[in-house]
């Protein structure tokens, strides 16, 4: 089963000014971690995994009907 997942994640000032929206194509929680990170290729907000871990819990997350949609991230608005 897959899943819609819609993120909210802060990431305070300079590298982000008000924070963003993810939508995420996962499997899981741990699937939808792996997507948004794998977006940060030189770890420049891993002290923000922590809080992305969370408010990946707190997401709404939409149950899809298709297996065949492949996991990716959909959108993502940051500032």
């Amino acid at each position: 089963m897959k899943y819609l997942y819609v993120v909210e994640h802060y990431v305070p000032f300079p590298q982000s000014e008000y924070g963003g929206l993810w939508n995420v194509i996962a499997r899981d929680n741990e699937e939808c971690f792996d997507l948004i990170t794998d977006e940060d290729p030189q770890h420049f907000n891993e002290m923000f995994y922590g809080n992305l871990r969370e408010n990946i819990t707190k997401a709404q997350v939409f149950e899809l009907a298709s297996e065949e949609i492949k996991p990716q991230i959909v959108e993502e608005f940051t500032t």
